[in-house]
């Protein structure tokens, strides 16, 4: 397993370094010139200079050699992961240099790390809430199938798969925050609050609640369907009615010997919702106004704020190509029949 886990790392080096390319070669076709954006604040104190034009001019020629907008997309790449020097000097990645927001005027690390912390926060319990609902709702199903109870769930889960989580959003809002009032519209914390310890935790988790219940319900559809499936399809194997027909009891036949071969589609799903933790609900996000990344990535796409941007995207790469790998990896663990050495 060790070769395997070195080869899959290299391959995932490769990977990165393609998309990460890409991705920077794409942002850089964009028509837009950072250093005239950031001239413009020196324009408008030129208004009334004769030579204002001219100091115009100079200004972006000299941002741009700062900013190493003046070479070809290869050196600025370069100059990007630290490989090759801009100005003369090695300063990117490799280096530490992770980027900087000129919308935020601060490192873009500083930037993510406040919003990352609400994204995983939320997320967190999402998963937690989603997964422990998905999958004894889907086993049951699955035992019961075609009953009463299972029709019902079907019936529910394909109305909740098929409405946008945004519509879900704001029939909860009218229905829980405007109607009953039981939680607040949007927001974070209850303006003009310094709550510290226990009292500051409940009153984020109250803000929380209506858009966590949001995230919960809109993926307990098509979570709830991909675990019956996968149980019913286990539940019809051969090894299932051998195990019957020894005497066994249904619940160790449910639990102990179709749940095991019904894990390899089950794990794809677990593992990609705890990897989807980092990546943030878009929508969720700015319609309940959290201060995650989901929000942040569609205001700095807004914002022309690139170095934002690309790092996000970076990130969202590393992480589905490590849960791509633990996938693999779980496969094995979960089946003997799957290797996972070569």
């Amino acid at each position: 397993m060790g070769k395997y886990v070195v080869k899959r790392l290299a391959y995932m080096l490769l990977v990165l370094v393609i998309l990460s390319f890409v991705m920077f070669f794409v942002y850089s076709l964009i028509p837009f010139d950072r250093a005239v954006a950031e001239a413009d604040t020196f324009k408008q104190g030129m208004k009334n200079n004769p030579n204002g034009p001219q100091l115009y001019q100079e200004r972006i020629e000299q941002l741009r050699r700062e900013l190493g907008t003046d070479q070809n997309v290869f050196v600025r790449y370069l100059g990007w992961l630290g490989l090759g020097p801009i100005n003369g000097k090695y300063n990117g990645i490799f280096q530490g240099n992770w980027g900087y927001s000129y919308e935020y005027d601060r490192p873009v690390t500083q930037v993510l790390a406040e919003p990352m912390k609400n994204t995983v926060f939320i997320n967190i319990f999402a998963t937690i809430f989603g997964l422990g609902i998905t999958i004894p709702l889907g086993i049951l199903c699955a035992t019961k199938r075609g009953s009463r109870l299972d029709t019902g769930v079907q019936v529910a889960t394909i109305v909740g798969y098929s409405i946008p989580v945004f519509i879900i959003s704001i029939v909860f809002i009218w229905l829980f925050a405007i109607k009953l009032g039981w939680f607040p519209v949007s927001g974070m914390k209850t303006p003009g609050s310094n709550f510290t310890g226990i009292e500051e935790l409940k009153d984020r988790l109250y803000y929380m609640a209506l858009p966590l219940i949001v995230m919960t319900f809109s993926s307990l559809g098509g979570m709830t369907r991909y675990t019956r499936a996968a149980m019913s399809e286990a539940l019809s194997l051969d090894c299932i009615r051998t195990a019957r027909a020894k005497g066994l009891r249904e619940r160790v036949v449910v639990y102990s010997h179709a749940f095991r071969n019904a894990l390899i589609p089950i794990i794809t799903m677990v593992i990609g919702w705890f990897t989807g933790i980092f990546y943030g609900s878009i929508v969720v996000e700015n319609i309940f106004g959290l201060n995650g990344v989901g929000r942040i990535y569609i205001m700095s796409l807004n914002k022309k704020d690139f170095e934002v941007v690309l790092l996000l995207q970076m990130f969202y790469v590393v992480i589905g190509l490590v849960g791509n790998l633990v996938v693999d990896l779980a496969y094995g663990l979960a089946d003997p029949r799957v290797r996972v050495n070569k």
